[in-house]
């Protein structure tokens, strides 16, 4: 039964992947940012990150954040 299942995981996948529907994950070769390249050399928009705008590296946003730490603290 165990064997049997497998080979049906296994016909699926071999199937999803003939319909062009199999997911393959990119490996990340650069530092999470907005923009991103990957293992191919491919610069591409980091969608699979909170940040996609690029906002977490914009120097008004991160001198917000300390002015508000500073005044309110963290925790």
């Amino acid at each position: 039964m165990r064997g049997e299942f497998y080979q049906q995981l296994t016909n699926d996948l071999e199937t999803a992947r003939a319909e062009g529907l199999f997911k393959e994950e990119r490996i990340i070769t650069s530092a999470q940012q907005a923009d991103i390249t990957v293992a191919d050399g491919s610069h591409v928009i980091n969608f699979c990150a909170n940040n996609y705008l690029g906002l977490a590296n914009h120097p008004d946003l991160i001198a917000a954040a300390k002015a508000g730490m500073d005044s309110h603290g963290f925790g």
